[in-house]
């Protein structure tokens, strides 16, 4: 199983770069679905197929390196960011202030 994982990220350790992407999982519904994703009851579900991007609850304008979609905020293809709702006035360490969000530093 290390082997597997270790191979898995030969491509990111030899670019000398292992970024954080939006992780591509289950949302609690909020109106209709972003784009990539289905209704099943009251989540959205990615898409099969692999084509579904990141995506997370939109609260105010979208952050730094995402698009809206309906009552989401969708990582941006080009994008390598992961974002988090902004819990008070200031985000976690590794993290910086973008809206109502907090955007992991690269």
């Amino acid at each position: 199983m290390a082997f597997m994982t270790s191979f898995a990220l030969a491509p990111a350790l030899i670019s000398g770069i292992l970024v954080a992407q939006q992780p591509v999982q289950p949302l609690p519904k909020v109106g209709s679905c972003p784009l990539g994703y289905y209704s099943s009851g009251s989540y959205c579900v990615p898409s099969s197929g692999g084509n579904s991007r990141g995506a997370i609850e939109k609260s105010g304008s979208c952050p730094l390196g995402f698009y809206s979609s309906g009552n989401y905020c969708v990582s941006s293809p080009s994008s390598n960011r992961e974002a988090i709702q902004k819990t008070g006035n200031s985000c976690p360490l590794g993290y910086y202030g973008s809206g109502s969000y907090c955007v992991k530093s690269r």
